[in-house]
């Protein structure tokens, strides 16, 4: 095998190795997490696990790094692709509830269940996923931002209000349809963003 070889089969072992792991968590929690437990269910050795990885809180880490690129994929480049304004605001809000329905995650929204798990556990772990979820933050104010520049947002909209309660009421819808398997939470959250956004719209 050639060194390319080697490369490239040690980039798919880990990407494999991540996207389970990035499952497990979504339902069980990082802490669910372990260089055994991945070992055993892929079929690879624990050294080989090892390897990429080396300890338990750096497989952490690396699962909430794949997390965030399959949320940029399936969330944030839908958005990106629709023009700036509140078009893109509410394609944004589409796309993650469809993220949050299909789901993506076995245990629903990723962010969801691990910001749980580690809000009150200080370390680097829980500064990975508040990055995460300050940047996303960051994102969403900056869309609604970028409407009320073109007008169609109210101008004395309060921005960083607006999208911590959008924010709130997407997580909520996720999680109420995942706790108690009753999809209609998701059209009560859809109805609830959609009327948010009408009484800040121009």
């Amino acid at each position: 095998m050639t060194t390319d070889g080697r490369i490239l089969k040690g980039e798919q072992t880990r990407r494999a190795i991540l996207a389970r792991a990035a499952d497990i968590a979504s339902a069980e929690g990082l802490e669910g997490l372990s260089i055994g437990r991945l070992a055993t269910e892929l079929k690879v050795s624990k050294s080989g696990v090892f390897t990429h990885f080396g300890s338990k809180e750096e497989l952490q880490l690396a699962t909430v790094r794949r997390a965030v690129e399959v949320y940029r994929e399936e969330v944030i480049d839908p958005a990106l692709a629709v023009p700036p304004g509140l078009a893109r605001v509410r394609a944004l809000l589409e796309a993650w509830q469809r993220y949050q329905r299909e789901p993506v995650f076995p245990g629903g929204c990723f962010f969801y269940s691990t910001t749980a798990e580690f809000d009150a556990r200080p370390g680097r772990v829980r500064d990975a996923i508040a990055t995460s979820q300050r940047r996303w933050q960051e994102f969403l104010e900056r869309c609604l931002s970028e409407a009320r520049d073109l007008g169609e947002l109210r101008a004395d909209t309060d921005v960083p209000q607006l999208a911590f309660e959008l924010d709130a009421l997407c997580r909520s819808g996720g999680a109420q349809a995942l706790l108690h398997d009753d999809d209609s939470a998701y059209t009560r959250a859809k109805k609830a963003l959609t009327a948010r956004l009408n009484a800040a719209a121009t």
